[in-house]
């Protein structure tokens, strides 16, 4: 406690910079989430202060973040679309997958595998980041050229027919549920289908239009129409907005720039009394808990989505660590990393029975509070404390903030987040795979698959292949350098180790030897098969050098079974030299050794078996 208030002047400036910072941020992660303004300040304002208190980074400031809210906007619509377009009745379920995202942060903390988050590849990282921004950008599109496809009359009444099937599914689902036999007695059917009104099936088709035009695909799909119904003053809101924040950091950086468009776009589309689009009211008063989260609680609603929530989970993990080690760097400190997945953990599970959307540890926003003079816990604690004050004293001054504004500001976050450094490298790497007869580097194709998958088509799923694509793309390389020189050859051909200059030359014939190069593994076996084929008959002794294997899996164990009896059944004697602790460990288990080959013939130096060849072996 006494270390929390030993730089109080610094962390106040450092928390109160960092809050304000945070604040159009938050806003436009709300809307742009599909939560509203009011989830992205809840989410900044809990997450912030109990990420701190409990996380185990000094300086680090969180809140929602570009690649949270990104995941969240696909998760949002996605439940939100199954519960009719009804927001009010995806909340719970949707609220629960993000608190569930939450306790298995914490979960992951507990267990300490936040030292593990860092063997994810880059390249996936990279084409994730990028995706980030794309779909950032392309989503923003529509509410900067103020066209929302829901309002879009002539667009809406094109669903009206499917609106009207979806309706009548609904109603013949609602039936077999209740046990009513439709197909003897339409009566119920009939009488229920009267009951529909043309407000039912314009809300339906109004649902339809925006699950049309939601994601990346859809707002391409709906550029054309936006481009035919533009609303220029939304437009120049959102320009205007964009134009200051990278016109202002040229001027100073002192000031955030972001805030300075936020405040200055606001005050002339308010100030001069403007026909502008609001965002949604931010209510005033304290947050209140969402308790239907635990009152309507179905596992049901909830079990499509646990992938989806351990995804959430694993992305706030790498966010909110890789911010820590740049706090570390500016710092000269060392983060707790698991301590600090706790902290991330509760502050997202708090968020969510709150209403609020997930983040991490955000990396902008921490930097500005080191900056700043924030050096312990107490400065994102402060900057938590700062929002809410916002929130309660400013609640319906923010309400008036154009939506243009937000979406512009969003814009230039999506072309923040990118990963250029990444994009910039790829004439550079070397081109190690083939797609037909174009030569392409292993790492920019698995950069391109989770940027296209990730944009286009989910960012879960898009993840998770890149990651099976880099494990098998390293395994085959692996296997390919284990490979390398990997015939057997006789010691008069070979061109041998250094140990191996002075062999007695008449038994050079009859020695045949194998240098094994890494570890045998699933990914080196079917070069390893090949081993005692390429014996010749004329062979009396192989030499396995086993100093450089440091590890053996089952497949390598039972390739090494396989190649050991072919071997024997051939009447070949085979030595082991410097035989490794695990890999001896494996085959003592199924009783490779001793009963294919015994204790006598595993030798620790190649001297020592040299020694034995001489003293066993006739010429």
């Amino acid at each position: 406690m006494k270390n929390l208030f030993s730089n109080i002047k610094g962390d106040a400036f450092g928390g109160i910079t960092a809050g304000i910072v945070a604040l159009p941020l938050a806003l436009a992660f709300g809307v742009s989430s599909g939560l509203g303004p009011t989830a992205g300040l809840y989410g900044a304002i809990f997450i912030s202060f109990f990420a701190a208190l409990f996380g185990g980074t000094n300086t680090q400031i969180s809140g929602p973040t570009a690649p949270m809210t990104a995941v969240s906007m696909v998760v949002i619509a996605g439940i939100i679309a199954t519960n009719d377009g009804d927001v009010s009745k995806a909340l719970p379920v949707i609220l629960t997958v993000f608190l569930l995202a939450g306790l298995m942060q914490i979960g992951l903390g507990i267990l300490g595998l936040g030292k593990y988050i860092r063997y994810i590849p880059y390249p996936v990282v990279s084409g994730f980041m990028t995706a980030i921004g794309v779909i950032i950008l392309l989503t923003q599109i529509l509410p900067s050229l103020g066209y929302y496809p829901k309002e879009d009359v002539a667009f809406v009444n094109q669903f009206k027919p499917q609106a009207e099937e979806v309706i009548l599914e609904n109603i013949l689902k609602e039936e077999a549920g209740e046990g009513i036999l439709v197909l003897e007695d339409f009566k119920e059917t009939i009488n229920r289908a009267s009951k529909i009104t043309q407000d039912d099936i314009l809300k339906e088709s109004q649902t339809l239009a925006g699950k049309e035009t939601s994601g990346a695909l859809g707002a391409i799909k709906a550029i054309p129409r936006a481009l035919q119904n533009i609303n220029w003053l939304e437009l120049i809101l959102a320009l205007g907005t964009i134009f200051i924040i990278y016109g202002f950091k040229r001027i100073t950086k002192a000031v955030p720039s972001t805030l300075v468009a936020l405040i200055v776009m606001s005050g002339i589309a308010v100030g001069f009394g403007l026909d502008y689009r609001p965002i949604e009211e931010i209510p005033s008063g304290l947050p209140v808990p969402n308790l239907e989260i635990f009152t309507e609680f179905q596992l049901s609603s909830v079990m499509p989505y646990i992938f989806t929530a351990l995804t959430l989970a694993l992305l706030g993990a790498i966010d909110s660590l890789l911010t820590s080690v740049v706090a570390d760097n500016m710092t000269k400190t060392k983060h707790k990393p698991n301590k600090e997945l706790v902290g991330q953990g509760i502050g997202n599970s708090i968020a969510a029975v709150f209403g609020g959307i997930p983040g991490a540890g955000a990396t902008i926003r921490t930097v500005v509070n080191i900056t700043s003079g924030g050096k312990t816990k107490l400065s994102g604690m402060i900057a938590g404390v700062m929002l809410l004050v916002i929130l309660l004293g400013l609640g319906p001054v923010a309400s008036k903030i154009p939506a243009a504004v937000l979406a512009g500001i969003l814009i230039t976050v999506g072309i923040g987040v990118m990963d250029y450094k990444g994009l910039k490298a790829i004439p550079s790497l070397p081109r190690d795979a083939k797609i037909g007869p174009i030569k392409i580097s292993s790492e920019v194709i698995i950069m391109f698959v989770v940027l296209i998958l990730s944009t286009f088509w989910n960012l879960v799923y898009a993840v998770g292949i890149g990651l099976v694509i880099a494990s098998l793309m390293f395994m085959k390389k692996i296997g390919d350098v284990s490979a390398e020189r990997s015939d057997v050859k006789s010691l008069k051909k070979e061109k041998g180790w250094a140990d191996e200059q002075n062999f007695p030359e008449e038994l050079k014939e009859k020695v045949f030897i194998k240098h094994i190069k890494g570890p045998l593994f699933f990914g080196t076996t079917s070069d390893f098969h090949s081993l005692a084929a390429q014996i010749p008959s004329t062979a009396s002794t192989v030499v396995i050098r086993l100093g450089r294997m440091q590890y053996m899996d089952q497949s390598g164990l039972y390739a090494m079974e396989d190649v050991l009896q072919e071997l024997n059944k051939n009447n070949v004697k085979v030595l082991f030299v410097d035989l490794q602790k695990q890999p001896k460990y494996m085959m003592e288990r199924i009783d490779i050794i001793p009963d294919l080959i015994s204790n006598e013939y595993i030798f620790k130096t190649f001297d020592k078996c040299t020694t034995w060849i001489k003293e066993n072996i006739k010429h």
